[in-house]
């Protein structure tokens, strides 16, 4: 009755955690339900009776000695006509109504409430019904019981309320014990109920015509009716045995299957052993009947002689040879009969209450408290008198099973033939709508309908068929319900086809077959049909739509009006719904309490009416008050609940992110952990790589101090070499760094590229030609003097490609071809080396690795090569591709922009030919701690006509510049106290810009450029100098003129190595002149460069060269020295 709120989420943050407790507790329970396979599907592996042993079983219920009472008491109020023409037509609508339960069981495997869950009632819908079949068993239990003590006392003698409780308790030993030894009792009994249940046929065969004609001759004890009433009312009272099918569908589960035991076989014993109980029990109603009219006419009294002890003792009494005889006989034939069927309600019983509990509670309690529950209704019943007002009671009671057993057989009999709904049947939570209003709705329709007819809305003859017209009401309301919803509401959700045919359940851990089991998505995997119905946590996410209270509120929204509906998710609404239903079953229940006070007292039906209009009202404010604790109990669960889900949601989140900082912090160690063995084995090759050029360095040295005879100018060679490589190392370890923390930078350099490349080939034709390799240097006829481009990253890249080339290559070639077109130049280097094996392709470009083929181990380096080459490569925004085939050879490609420089610069010359400056003596103040260091700029500067100076720390810099008026300033940044760049402001600030000062440092990460104004420096020089780097800065800064060794004077400006100088002012014209470029206007280009010129005179050179592209027709040139003007200016 109660709505959820509109976007309450009900969905699980993630998979439930199944804690041990709650597996342990769905283990007990599994095991208890896996004997008789309560709650659940009778797995085909459990169907191991034989059919003849399940038919025995279930025709066992047949000894019911209600069938005789309940022949001989319609023959005692409406004689022998009519008595036998209702047990003919009762029998023939049971069994129709029957039949298709008892096939449906058999070949599922499913008790009556899981059928009635799938065949059109819904998961609680079902519960209404299972409520009816528990009070069937126990109202029969009782009646039985009641039957057997009578017995029990007359043969005793005991009193009459310890008969009832030990005609009571008798059974559970047996019935405790579930399928086994039910079906043995059974058995074992059978033939002695049989022989005694023969006995009064024989006599009423051995008496003849005498006891034929008195039960021909009988026409009732009370007052006449008409026969079509009286015929009515008989039948309504037989149609209270209906529900007598779900007992024998107890048994019927476990019937083999078809294809095991043969068709025949099969439906005879599905027939007989279901709606095949009529057969016997119509018989023993007819013999109900005749023994009643035949104790009447031998003087017995007609409120005795409808019990069996006065029936049977006339029959046996001739048999025993005396009355006691007689008794005896009959005492024991009631007590066998009475123990067969009374087991069957105790056990069938169980199973029911437990359905119910077990759906409303999501708990489940062992089947011995559930025995012991309806047993002791049973019993209360007994102390209640259930005999006396068993004819009233069966009467209501019809109602009730026709409504149920008539919507659920035209389900089976007609919407599933006709397709009207869908042809599996679905018994687990997991898979239905809690209510489904085509039973639901069917039988509700067929409780109006026998409702209106017993009160007597419809006359006296409707009033006598109520339940009958209660039973077609439902058999034709259930197809047609069906086809107004389509069969929409028969499955909430679809089974996944690919299910297997045997799962394990998540929580209980026990196998199952497919169709007991369904995909729970709280639990991430299959979970059984019990475990499912004990679930309290999923609240159903596995569907949408489908709980009782979600189907309510959109049924209560479609009906009522709008400003009416918005209402039912309101506490509100709530109340008015509880209060409502309580309401409706205090007047129905009062009011059924008047009608039959008003029809056995009718003088005193005015006076019972106020009392009972008292009563109600009283009942009226209780329940509201009732009904408002109820509301503000389940809005405050409510709350909790969303509260604690909240948290829950909270706490799994906190979860996840833990998770997830777990995991970063388990791939963080990892990661560390791969650096640091990268690290442990980079030190290693970093070891052995310094170690090798150290030693030769540290050996020449070494041989040099010793005075030995060996050349001065071979061991500085050796010295030269071994020392480039360690800077190269060095350069290449910077690089990477720099790189990581995106610190690199290029500079533009004029490269005069045929020389360059000489260069390069000439570096290694030497160490190829030792090896016995063949080296080639292909380059085009058409290749540019000079290009712009960092002349010391590409010349890095082309040794490392070059050299790995050599080093890889055991016997064979090398190439390194040149190719240009446009402004891109390609240089390749082709090798018929080991080659590179396709899964190395990756690897080998990765900081520290290298190939994994024996012969690329055992050649010496760290790793760096590739590594620093790709780097490189994509910073200087080239390409660099690798094709190669193992033990065939390698290509590496590099593609690299390389663009003309827009002046032709003025040919530099080495250090080695420049004999001094022209000019004045130039002043040299070098500031470094380390005096070797400055002693090598002193040597080379000495010779060339330069007053060198040296200073070991920043103050003896400030002082000694102050004293001697320095040219310019080489200072080291690291050096005790003031550091070079506290040195260099404080130069700056005393000197101006008259002094030029160079920065000089092995710390890469220190570089910036200067020149700039902001920084206290001109320029920033790497260690280890590079002496023509070093000559060109004293060049650049002093605007020096060489003089060469022929002792002619070169001037080197520093505008040989600049870009042309493009005013400031000049800026606002870029822009349309380069717009106008782009659609190759010559003539608006020209105007534009004219007005140029004029308006900004500073601007004559660059206009210039502006005008010698636009003559060529160069507009992409023209462009180009456009972008590198604005570039100098920004």
């Amino acid at each position: 009755m109660f709505a959820r709120q509109t976007g309450q989420t009900e969905a699980m943050p993630r998979a439930v955690t199944i804690v041990p407790e709650r597996r342990s507790y769905n283990q007990w329970v599994a095991g208890l339900t896996l004997d008789d396979h309560a709650h659940r599907q009778t797995a085909v592996a459990a169907r191991h009776w034989s059919s003849r042993v399940v038919l025995q079983t279930a025709l066992g219920t047949s000894a019911s000695l209600v069938c005789e009472v309940i022949g001989a008491t319609i023959t005692l109020f409406y004689g022998m006509s009519v008595s036998v023409s209702a047990i003919l037509a009762g029998c023939l609508l049971m069994f129709i109504a029957s039949l298709p339960i008892a096939v449906q069981a058999a070949r599922k495997g499913l008790d009556i409430d899981l059928i009635t869950r799938g065949a059109g009632f819904g998961y609680l819908g079902s519960t209404i019904t299972a409520l009816i079949y528990a009070s069937f068993t126990f109202l029969l239990f009782a009646i039985e019981a009641s039957i057997m003590a009578v017995a029990v006392q007359d043969l005793t003698g005991i009193g009459i309320e310890f008969a009832y409780i030990l005609c009571a308790i008798v059974v559970l030993p047996i019935a405790l014990q579930g399928m086994r030894t039910i079906s043995r009792f059974q058995i074992w009994s059978q033939p002695l109920w049989i022989v005694l249940q023969q006995m009064p046929l024989a006599y009423v065969f051995w008496r003849g015509g005498e006891v034929i004609t008195a039960w021909a001759d009988f026409t009732g004890i009370y007052a006449p009716r008409p026969q079509l009433v009286s015929f009515g009312l008989a039948l309504s009272v037989l149609l209270s045995l209906l529900p007598r099918i779900g007992e024998q569908v107890e048994y019927l589960r476990f019937m083999p299957p078809r294809a095991v035991i043969g068709a025949r076989r099969w439906w005879t014993a599905v027939v007989l052993g279901g709606p095949g109980w009529l057969l016997i029990g119509g018989a023993k109603l007819l013999l109900g009947s005749v023994l009643a009219a035949w104790a009447v006419s031998s003087g017995i009294a007609p409120d005795v002689a409808a019990t069996p002890g006065a029936m049977f003792g006339e029959a046996f009494a001739p048999v025993a040879g005396s009355v006691r005889g007689g008794l005896v006989m009959t005492a024991v034939l009631v007590m066998v009969c009475q123990l067969k069927v009374n087991v069957t309600n105790a056990h069938a019983g169980a199973i029911a209450w437990s359905n119910v509990f077990s759906r409303l509670t999501h708990g489940y309690a062992a089947r011995a408290v559930w025995l012991a529950f309806n047993v002791g209704l049973a019993t209360t019943l007994l102390f209640f008198g259930i005999f006396r007002s068993m004819e009233i009671v069966l009467m209501l009671y019809s109602s009730l099973a026709a409504g149920w057993i008539g919507a659920l057989s035209a389900d089976l009999l007609v919407s599933g033939p006709l397709g009207l709904r869908p042809q599996v049947t679905e018994f687990q939570r997991a898979y239905l709508y809690d209510v489904n209003p085509v039973g639901t709705g069917a039988m509700l329709l067929s409780l109006v309908a026998s409702a209106l007819c017993q009160l007597g809305f419809a006359g006296e003859v409707a009033q006598a068929f109520a339940p009958v017209i209660g039973l077609f009401v439902a058999f034709a309301a259930a197809p047609a319900l069906a086809a107004i919803t389509r069969g929409r509401y028969y499955i909430a959700r679809k089974r996944a086809p690919e299910e297997a045919a045997m799962q394990t359940c998540v929580i209980c851990e026990n196998r199952f077959e497919r169709g007991d089991t369904a995909h729970c998505p709280v639990y991430s995997g299959p979970i059984c049909s019990v475990c499912c119905t004990l679930e309290t946590r999923c609240h159903d996410v596995c569907k949408e739509g489908s709980r009782a209270t979600e189907q309510f509120t959109n049924l209560a929204e479609r009906m009522l009006p709008r400003r009416l509906a918005r209402y039912v998710h309101t506490t509100t609404g709530h109340f008015v719904g509880v209060a409502g239903a309580f309401t409706l079953a205090n007047m129905l229940v009062l009011g059924l309490i008047g009608r039959e006070y008003a029809r056995v007292y009718p003088a005193l039906a005015t006076h019972v009416w106020s009392i009972l209009f008292a009563v109600f009202l009283v009942f009226f404010f209780m329940s509201g008050v009732g009904s408002w604790f109820i509301v503000l109990a389940h809005e405050s669960r409510r709350a909790a609940q969303d509260e604690t889900r909240r948290h829950l949601g909270e706490l799994e989140q906190e979860i996840v992110a833990h998770e997830a900082t777990d995991a970063a912090l388990q791939k963080a160690r990892e990661v560390a952990e791969a650096a640091n063995a990268a690290k442990s084995r980079y030190l290693v090759s970093v070891s052995h790589e310094i170690r090798s050029p150290l030693n030769s360095i540290y050996g020449y040295a070494q041989l040099l101090e010793r005075g030995s005879d060996l050349k001065p100018e071979d061991a500085g060679r050796v010295i030269c070499r071994s020392s480039e490589h360690l800077s190269n190392l060095v350069d290449g370890l910077l690089d990477i760094a720099q790189v990581e923390a995106g610190v690199l930078r290029l500079s533009r350099d004029t490269i005069r590229l045929p020389a360059f490349v000489e260069q390069i080939a000439n570096m290694f034709r030497p160490q190829a030609s030792a090896k016995g390799l063949k080296f080639q240097l292909e380059t085009p006829k058409q290749l540019p003097e000079f290009v712009r481009g960092d002349q010391k990253r590409l010349r890095q890249v082309l040794i490392n490609l070059i050299s790995n080339a050599i080093k890889f290559t055991p016997a064979g070639s090398v190439t390194f071809r040149i190719g240009w077109r446009g402004e891109i130049a390609t240089f390749e280097v082709i090798d018929t080396g080991i080659g590179i094996a396709p899964e190395d392709m990756d690897r080998i470009f990765g900081a520290f690795e290298r190939g994994n083929s024996t012969s690329a181990a055992g050649q010496p380096g760290i790793g760096l090569g590739l590594a620093i080459t790709s780097t490189l490569v994509h910073v200087m925004g080239g390409d660099l591709t690798v094709d190669s085939t193992l033990g065939e050879g390698t290509r590496f490609a590099l593609r690299l922009m390389l663009s003309r420089p827009v002046t032709q610069p003025v040919q530099s010359h080495r250090a080695d030919v420049i004999s001094g400056y022209e000019g004045a003596r130039r002043r040299v103040l070098v500031v470094d701690d380390d005096a070797a260091q400055a002693a090598v700029i002193e040597n080379l500067l000495r010779p060339l006509g330069f007053t060198v100076m040296g200073a070991r720390d920043g103050d003896t810099a400030i002082a000694l510049a102050a004293a001697t008026r320095p040219d310019i300033v080489f200072m080291d940044i690291s050096m005790p106290g003031k550091t070079g760049w506290e040195t260099a402001g404080l130069l700056r600030a005393a000197h101006g810009s008259a002094l030029r000062i160079v920065m000089v440092s092995a710390d890469a990460h220190q570089f910036r450029r200067g020149g700039d104004g902001h920084d206290p420096h001109d320029m920033f020089l790497t260690k280890p100098i590079e002496l023509d780097s070093l000559l060109d800065a004293l060049s650049w800064q002093l605007d020096l003129t060489w003089t060469v060794e022929d002792g002619s004077p070169r001037k080197v400006p520093a505008a040989s190595v600049a870009e042309l100088h493009l005013p400031a002012a000049a800026l606002p014209f870029v822009p349309e002149i380069e717009s106008l470029a782009r659609i190759g206007n010559v003539r608006a280009i020209q105007n534009r460069l004219s007005e140029l010129e004029d308006a900004v005179p500073d601007a004559a050179r660059f206009v210039a060269h502006l005008r010698t592209s636009l003559e060529c027709f160069d507009f992409k040139g023209l462009r180009e020295a456009l972008r590198r003007g604005v570039v100098q200016v920004q």
